[in-house]
């Protein structure tokens, strides 16, 4: 109800100096938060603390029905905002108030809360929605998989919009609580830890919490009919795995591969520190893309990553951006390479545990078999360009620039290094520019110009990563290099992050 006051002009006047702003001192939240790859990702204006999800959906019409509550404080005085979102909303509250909306462009909610927001105020905002994912693109692409008995959403760099609407980047993280209704008999996956489970009227409905922040895209949701094991590390971390019932000849190797998770989150906690969340696991849905994606503490897994046999150096690179990726995000999408380029050198290090190759011998071999006319070469990782964002040069060039580090600074540092940089940045975001510095910090060397030639400079390093070491030991590369044992197991994830076109 909107009443109206009539004050005497003197307590008028004293009213209107203790307002903080006028109407022209509210603007409109940007329509994206700035990123230079994807200029309409994320939105400006705000922060999102945490989103709670209420879903319901129905694997036989793949209608989706959400109500999604989503806590965030204003950044500036805000008279509008957007969120992201693929899917028809129905009603809008900002503060419990009715808001106005309307969809715009490809996935923009553009929303006018019935009051302006003030700067660094807490604002809570309802929006009810439906649709069916599946009949949702952008740009002729789908982050959403529908399978024989259900759904999944999976995708890079973006995949919220087709199920939630939220502020699609990696810049805001958020906790999250995901509470989904499906059918009895079928179950509902997500990211953390199952807080609980009941039915009621043929619907079941699935609690999950994931109580450290997580990006937009590495939230996930799989509905269909799952084969569970679930187990607890030794550190106390519970531990669930989910195969669809139907993969067929895949299904032995995926669980020959998945179910080692808990040993390799050990294994790289020796390389990288202590695992960063609540939950470990990874989910195998009977999809036909053929990648595989770091969702936060449950990777996605298509079944084709173990089409020739079980395959754990996947396992290693999607555990990997745990660290490097997932608890340290990128500050900009051009910052991919403090994703991808560790997640690779993390199956170059398992390579050299298992015996199967060195991360010397594999860089050798990288080094070896690009010649200098390979347009390989031409890929920068350091800044690839959205059309490169996912391309061959950003793994194995950036695992390249990792073993170059590593010869120049030592073991001691660089490993002190691979477990410090996630502590530093913990929960946070970074850009290529902060670990060249923090690098530098910790050895105390200056690395710019070693980080220019293998990140930056768009020709093939006149010398080698072992060309320090070659020194000593000539006769060492003299030789074209064997192929390392664990090549065509670590070349088989090559399209780990590829998108689906469709």
């Amino acid at each position: 109800m909107h009443r109206r006051i009539i004050v005497p002009s003197a307590l008028a006047a004293s009213l209107l100096l203790a307002i903080p702003a006028s109407a022209a001192d509210y603007v409109p939240g940007a329509p994206g938060i700035g990123d230079s790859y994807y200029p309409t990702a994320g939105n400006g204006g705000y922060d999102v603390s945490h989103y709670d999800l209420r879903l319901k959906y129905q694997p036989a019409t793949d209608l989706l029905e959400g109500t999604a509550t989503i806590l965030a404080t204003t950044t500036h005085n805000l008279s509008r905002f957007n969120l992201d979102l693929g899917l028809r909303a129905s009603e809008v509250r900002v503060d419990g108030r009715r808001a106005s909306f309307k969809a715009t462009g490809e996935h923009e909610l553009e929303i006018v809360p019935a009051v302006p927001l003030p700067k660094n105020r807490q604002v809570t905002v309802v929006v009810r929605y439906a649709g069916k994912p599946s009949e949702f693109k952008v740009g002729g692409w789908s982050a959403w998989h529908r399978t024989p008995d259900g759904g999944v959403a999976a995708q890079e760099p973006d995949s919220a919009a087709w199920w939630f609407p939220s502020n699609d980047h990696p810049r805001d993280k958020a906790t999250f609580d995901v509470s989904v209704s499906v059918p009895d008999g079928t179950q509902a996956i997500s990211n953390g830890v199952l807080q609980s489970q009941s039915s009621r009227l043929g619907w079941t409905r699935f609690n999950w919490r994931s109580n450290k922040p997580q990006a937009p895209y590495l939230a996930t949701l799989a509905v269909g009919k799952f084969d569970i094991t679930t187990d607890t590390t030794a550190n106390g971390l519970p531990v669930l795995n989910a195969y669809s019932k139907d993969l067929g000849d895949h299904a032995g190797a995926a669980r020959a591969s998945i179910e080692r998770t808990a040993e390799v989150t050990e294994w790289l906690e020796g390389a990288f520190g202590p695992y960063p969340f609540n939950a470990l696991g990874g989910y195998v849905p009977n999809v036909t893309s053929g990648y595989a994606l770091e969702t936060q503490t449950r990777p996605f897994y298509s079944p084709r990553q173990f089409a020739n046999g079980s395959n754990v150096s996947v396992v290693v690179h999607e555990l990997a951006h745990q660290w490097y990726g997932d608890s340290v995000s990128v500050r900009d999408w051009k910052d991919i390479w403090i994703n991808e380029g560790f997640a690779r050198y993390a199956q170059w290090l398992w390579s050299e545990k298992e015996g199967e190759g060195t991360a010397q011998e594999l860089a050798d071999y990288v080094y070896a078999v690009r010649t200098a006319e390979d347009p390989f070469w031409t890929v920068k990782p350091g800044d690839p360009g959205p059309e490169n964002q996912f391309h061959i040069a950003v793994y194995d060039r950036g695992a390249l620039a990792l073993q170059a580090l590593r010869n120049e600074i030592g073991d001691e540092d660089f490993f002190t290094i691979l477990k410090g940089w996630p502590q530093r940045f913990a929960h946070g975001d970074a850009r290529v520019a902060d670990f060249v510095r923090y690098a530098e910090e910790v050895s105390g060397e200056p690395l710019a110009e070693l980080f220019d030639t293998w990140l930056y400079e768009p020709s093939k390093p006149a010398a080698g990563p072992s060309a320090a070491s070659a020194a000593a030991s000539p006769a060492r590369t003299a030789a074209a290099p064997v192929e390392p044992k664990s090549w065509k197991k670590i070349a088989a994830t090559n399209g780990v992050h590829e998108h689906d076109h469709r």
